[in-house]
């Protein structure tokens, strides 16, 4: 068993990756985007939107068909994503909690093998002093403690009554003010900053946007790029091509560095589109995202909550040009980097993620017979095609989003390979499915409650 303290002190499973010079290990790059549809990129199929940088990123390496977010809302997917561990597993299972200071990071894993860490946008595990970024492994942070804020007053006013509204950005653990920058902007600004300040040495960045999340703000300049479209749709959009902009500004420095093409980039979305009123105009339910055929919205357990646009890019190992149709999920890219790293994970604990390089670079089959889902009451599995929905809800702005589907819907059978809509429910033609579906899903979840 390897302790965090002996883990932390630098155990020898780092040694070995420390030996390798730094022109061998690869820089590695998290990008997430916010309550961002599944439809919204010009790559992921929508015609009105441009999005040259991300597409050109999808281009250049693996592009996901079947990739999931450990979760349908943001601080659980978070969790799950920089621990590779289930959200209930590492204590997450939904908005309101923080990362425990026993959980560890990608960041405090890659820091045994000499790896300089940064996280720059928003956190949402914790603002104390032993859950905030700089407690869980990264050298250096810049953003955001909370869910959201304002994009350039960069305060939190949707506590009310209970939280007064407060001011929230910071450059590691001390509040800062750059009232009138749009954030989106700022952390491209830091993010490029952290490249060129460790080019030298080996770096993990976790570049965590929080567009196109509410409040919906944009500078006119980015909403004239789109002078056609709906006020709700112009806003969106122009969050979106902002953020697209600035990873373009990433992917240059990063070439005009020498440091492309041994840069491991994984992007993914955090879940999906919303619906909620936060997000749309005059109180009425938001509509400017798209999840495109996929049922439901930020929050459910239909695919539209946690089925994310996501690729992965590192020019001098993975093929350009893929599009790959295996599963994967967002728990695996601990383990993917840290064996690109020569990091082995700890063992006193459980990890749910697998290594999915294979996958990238030898046309591999998904590690993952099964992927599970809990939220809000709602159940959900995906085993090969099927996928298994109990208690569903759909999250899509109706009077009744927050009702469980009833009746026979309340057991929910898809074969995603022929309907990905998830709009016929084959719960009686295939009851044999059901029920080792079911009882699947209910087995990992009595487990992931015990740890």
């Amino acid at each position: 068993m390897i302790s965090r303290r002996d883990l932390l002190a630098g155990i020898p499973t780092g040694l070995a990756a420390m030996q390798q010079s730094s022109t061998q290990r690869p820089n590695f790059i998290i990008i997430v985007s916010d309550d961002h549809g599944f439809q919204d990129l010009g790559c992921q199929g929508a015609k009105d939107v441009k999005t040259p940088n991300f597409d050109s990123l999808a281009a250049s390496g693996a592009h996901f068909q079947q990739w999931y977010s450990g979760a349908p809302v943001c601080a659980p997917s978070r969790a799950s994503l920089l621990t590779g561990r289930y959200p209930i597993r590492c204590g997450m299972p939904t908005n309101g909690h923080e990362l425990k200071p026993s959980e560890l990071t990608i960041a405090q894993l890659l820091k045994t093998a000499g790896y300089k860490t940064g996280a720059i946008g928003k956190w949402h595990l914790g603002s104390s002093d032993e859950t905030c970024p700089n407690a869980h492994g990264f050298d250096y942070f810049y953003g955001f403690h909370s869910g959201c804020v304002d994009f350039f007053s960069h305060r939190y006013y949707w506590g009310e009554p209970r939280t007064v509204n407060y001011h929230d950005l910071w450059r590691n653990r001390t509040e800062i003010f750059e009232d009138g920058t749009y954030l989106t902007e700022a952390l491209t600004r830091e993010a490029k900053k952290f490249i060129q300040d460790h080019q030298r040495e080996p770096f993990f960045l976790y570049l965590a946007y929080n567009a196109v999340h509410y409040p919906m703000h944009a500078p006119e300049k980015y909403k004239a790029r789109f002078p056609g479209l709906e006020k709700e749709r112009q806003t969106y959009v122009a969050m979106l091509s902002a953020m697209d902009d600035g990873i373009g500004e990433v992917l240059g420095t990063l070439k005009q560095l020498g440091l492309r093409d041994n840069t491991f980039i994984h992007y993914q979305a955090d879940n999906g589109a919303t619906r909620e009123a936060r997000a749309g105009l005059n109180g009425q339910p938001g509509r400017a995202g798209s999840n495109g055929v996929l049922r439901g919205n930020k929050f459910s357990l239909f695919d539209g909550g946690m089925h994310v646009p996501a690729m992965m890019s590192w020019p001098k190992v993975i093929p350009a040009g893929q599009k790959i149709q295996e599963l994967g999920i967002a728990m695996d890219v601990l383990p993917t980097f840290c064996k690109v790293a020569g990091v082995p994970v700890p063992s006193d604990r459980t990890y749910d993620g697998h290594d999915i390089l294979p996958v990238v670079t030898q046309k591999a089959k998904s590690p993952h017979d099964a992927i599970f889902w809990s939220n809000q009451g709602q159940l959900a599995t995906r085993q090969g095609q099927w996928k298994l929905v109990e208690n569903g809800k759909l999250f899509d702005g109706s009077p009744d989003q927050n009702k469980s589907l009833e009746g026979e819907d309340s057991l929910f059978l898809s074969d995603l390979s022929k309907d990905p809509g998830e709009r016929t429910n084959l719960r009686r033609k295939h009851p044999e499915i059901v029920d080792r579906l079911s009882t699947s899903a209910h087995k990992w979840l009595d487990d992931v409650k015990k740890n």
